[in-house]
């Protein structure tokens, strides 16, 4: 089994090693993190991973200023980006979206997320 390559970008590295370590422990993913956005932008231009799991409060660049210079680039305008962030409420904001782009809330389960990157890259 091929595995997926998952690109976070989030501030809180902590977060990022439990991320990334209960993701790989399953054996279907490889996850690389940035904790800073501007070096997410360069890692995700070299590493063209299946998803991107973005954070929306960050120093430097907020998570949608991410996203946008994502989107304007042939090379990772087609990546999906899914937020991660304790800004939204599950039952506050309907349809799973913000700005029209799929969010999960933090806190997140294990099985939740990966239920969420399952849905999304059609692994399920």
């Amino acid at each position: 089994m091929v595995k997926k390559n998952i690109l976070m970008i989030d501030d809180e590295e902590p977060l990022c090693k439990l991320v990334q370590m209960t993701l790989e422990s399953m054996q279907r993913f490889k996850v690389t993190y940035a904790t800073d956005p501007r070096d997410g932008i360069r890692i995700a231009h070299q590493l063209q991973p299946d998803l991107i799991i973005l954070d929306l409060l960050m120093p430097y660049m907020e998570g949608s200023e991410v996203a946008d210079q994502l989107m304007q680039t042939p090379d990772t305008a087609k990546i999906p980006i899914v937020f991660l962030t304790a800004l939204a409420d599950k039952n506050q904001v309907g349809g799973g979206t913000i700005g029209g782009r799929q969010f999960i809330a933090k806190p997140v389960t294990s099985s939740e997320l990966v239920r969420r990157i399952d849905r999304i890259l059609g692994t399920e």
